[in-house]
């Protein structure tokens, strides 16, 4: 799906130069901690990667804060091709803004129009590029939005891991995936105490995101008793998945809120079970600093990859 803004085809926008803009933000918990990202790509020149952290925001709000520094980035007027996969500014830009504009940015109903002062930055950006907007299914597998999300999320204040409790077992992920030979593979460092194994395994024609799911439900069925879980991983994909999304996917029989099926349910479904036997604490780590175990996870990881 897109959306223009600018004098489409004039020949003042054809003469513009071109960028293409990869913008993602969120925050965790929302409202809490955030951080936002954008990717700016431009002909002849090396990617351009922005992000930054906010001590208390919203997922809505560093959305936005991410197209406007994006936008901002391109040092004269641009044609620009911009990629979000957020439905908030998506509507924002088709259904919301020209009417604000028109309201003198109060909504239907009289009130100020909520981020008002955000979106007044976008619209003066707006007012700068030439914009085409488009769409895109977060975790899909693009590239420069995967890019993106990673920056966001690596961005997002974290507290420290809870590594050193000692009434819990201690689960360590590591993930590695072949593109070319459609393969991954897994590890898992599981720790309690004193005492430390490790379990991998390799899978073909596997995504990365099935990867960070098999690796957790492989770790959580190794537990033989209900016990308390610390789970580490570099995925927000799967921590994501695991605390905010599968309770609606099992209500809704593991579809999506548009009807789809969910991308993985089997694994779903059996991370819904084990997270039901134990107390599973979910954390993701900074890929900046990963804790030592991680790092041996993913070692032996690609090691069964054969990498």
């Amino acid at each position: 799906m897109a959306a223009a803004s600018g004098a489409e085809g004039s020949p003042v926008t054809r003469s513009l130069p071109t960028a293409t803009l990869y913008t993602d933000g969120g925050c965790r918990p929302n409202p809490g901690p955030g951080g936002w990202a954008a990717v700016v790509l431009r002909p002849g020149e090396d990617p351009l990667e922005l992000s930054a952290a906010v001590p208390a925001t919203t997922n809505n709000r560093m959305e936005l804060q991410a197209a406007i520094e994006g936008l901002r980035a391109l040092p004269s007027a641009h044609r620009v091709e911009l990629f979000t996969d957020s439905e908030y500014v998506r509507k924002g830009i088709t259904e919301w803004l020209e009417r604000w504009l028109r309201n003198g940015w109060r909504t239907a109903g009289k009130k100020e129009v909520q981020n008002g002062e955000l979106w007044r930055e976008l619209a003066a950006e707006l007012e700068r590029h030439h914009v085409t907007w488009h769409w895109v299914k977060g975790h899909a597998g693009d590239r420069w939005n995967e890019r993106a999300d990673e920056l966001a999320s690596a961005a997002i204040p974290r507290p420290p891991l809870p590594v050193d409790d000692p009434g819990a077992v201690h689960l360590f992920l590591g993930v590695a995936h072949s593109g070319t030979r459609n393969t991954g593979a897994w590890a898992v460092v599981l720790r309690f105490g004193d005492r430390e194994r490790t379990i991998a395994g390799l899978e073909a024609g596997a995504s990365a995101n099935r990867m960070h799911l098999v690796s957790a439900v492989s770790g959580l069925r190794a537990l033989r008793r209900e016990v308390r879980a610390h789970v580490y991983t570099a995925s927000d994909y799967l921590k994501d998945g695991a605390t905010a999304w599968l309770g609606g996917w099992r209500d809704r029989g593991f579809v999506t809120r548009d009807g789809d099926p969910v991308a993985h349910a089997d694994l779903w479904r059996e991370l819904d079970r084990l997270q039901r036997r134990h107390d599973v604490r979910w954390h993701v780590a900074s890929r900046d600093e990963l804790p030592e175990e991680m790092l041996e996870a993913k070692r032996q990881a690609r090691e069964a990859l054969g990498a």
